[in-house]
């Protein structure tokens, strides 16, 4: 099934969804502390550093390069994407830069990544729901 994302236009295949969503799912279970077994909600900076991470990987770029780019050492970026600092929003803004991920994408993959997470927590399973405009 395919359908319209409003808010960008793009077309999106809702199966190619389901299937990233139940894959994080996935990955969350296998990460110790943020599974399905793990009782605490995860913190919002666990879920930002996640989202940085994977687009850095995606680009194909070392914690250096994106660690240079924005000024701030790759030790502290490490920590940031590993969930262990808190960032700045000013921060969160610079690395977002470096990688041309606008904030708005950010905001909206972590509120995706939080759902996804409690709907695991309480259902055990990855839920993905199709709506129809």
């Amino acid at each position: 099934m395919v359908g319209m994302e409003p808010e960008q236009g793009r077309v999106i295949d809702f199966a190619t969804a389901a299937n990233a969503a139940r894959a994080t799912a996935a990955n969350a279970a296998r990460t110790p502390g943020r599974g399905a077994d793990s009782t605490e909600p995860r913190l919002l900076r666990q879920i930002y550093g996640e989202i940085l991470r994977d687009e850095r990987r995606d680009q194909d770029r070392s914690l250096e390069d994106v660690a240079r780019t924005v000024g701030m050492s790759k030790q502290y970026l490490s920590e940031v994407e590993r969930g262990r600092k808190e960032a700045s929003s000013e921060m969160l803004r610079s690395v977002c830069d470096a990688l041309e991920l606008p904030m708005e994408q950010l905001l909206a993959r972590g509120i995706r990544r939080m759902t996804a997470h409690r709907t695991l927590r309480t259902t055990g399973h990855a839920g993905v729901e199709l709506c129809a405009a």
